[in-house]
């Protein structure tokens, strides 16, 4: 049991993270580089939200293996990462316990 939740846990996290730079990507980094014209902030801010992407996907993986995921669950935190909000919306509904 105690398996299961530092996978929850860390899954949680990593969850969050990845949600938080998608949403500065989106929100700050964008305009920053197509109103005013200052691209470093798409290029750093993309290139960690990007291996945040990937680790989450990662941990979808993980977590749906040892905590024995149905599939809907499992599309549902995939279709999680690609939606703004997705992630505290998954985590909300289905990790929180």
């Amino acid at each position: 049991m105690a398996e299961k939740s530092r996978t929850i846990n860390l899954f949680r996290k990593i969850g969050y993270a990845e949600g938080v730079s998608f949403l500065l990507l989106v929100a700050i980094a964008m305009p920053l580089k197509y109103v005013f014209g200052i691209p470093e902030a798409v290029r750093y801010l993309g290139w960690a939200h990007g291996i945040l992407f990937v680790v989450y996907c990662y941990m979808v993986v993980q977590a749906a293996q040892e905590l024995r995921w149905p599939f809907g669950k499992i599309f549902l935190a995939f279709l999680a990462a690609l939606l703004p909000f997705g992630p505290f919306l998954f985590d909300r509904l289905y990790l929180r316990k």
